[in-house]
């Protein structure tokens, strides 16, 4: 994708949450730093120079959040932006004073988990006596 559009792109997504691109440049890296208060920035390599994003920060205090981030652009299959930008956001959320999101994943596997075994559900190397 061309870098214009991709600026394009970050700068929409932008538009729904506290973050703001506060740079962008083609010319070296084909990279974008994005700020939010307090103090929580980081930026975005894009693919041109290497073969997929990377996301990394300056800010020591930001750094361990990124965690999540970066492997999820590591996994297998390629990121669009703003995959990337989305994984960014919900591993930030802390930092931003964001309540966290739950991960629903598994969100049915634990609803038929919760409260207590069934009379018809017999716990495993419990006796029913």
């Amino acid at each position: 994708m061309e870098f214009k559009n991709l600026v394009e792109a970050a700068e929409e997504w932008c538009s729904g949450n506290p973050f703001d691109l506060i740079f962008a440049e083609e010319d070296d890296e084909r990279r974008m730093d994005f700020y939010a208060e307090p103090g929580v920035s980081f930026y975005v390599l894009c693919p041109g120079g290497t073969d997929n994003f990377h996301v990394w920060s300056e800010s020591e205090d930001c750094l361990p959040f990124l965690q999540l981030a970066q492997d999820y652009i590591s996994s297998c299959g390629k990121k669009t932006l703003l995959e990337v930008l989305e994984k960014v956001f919900t591993s930030f959320r802390p930092l931003l004073g964001l309540p966290e999101l739950e991960d629903d994943s598994f969100g049915h596997y634990h609803a038929d988990m919760e409260g207590e075994p069934g009379p018809d559900h017999q716990q495993m190397g419990v006796s029913q006596q």
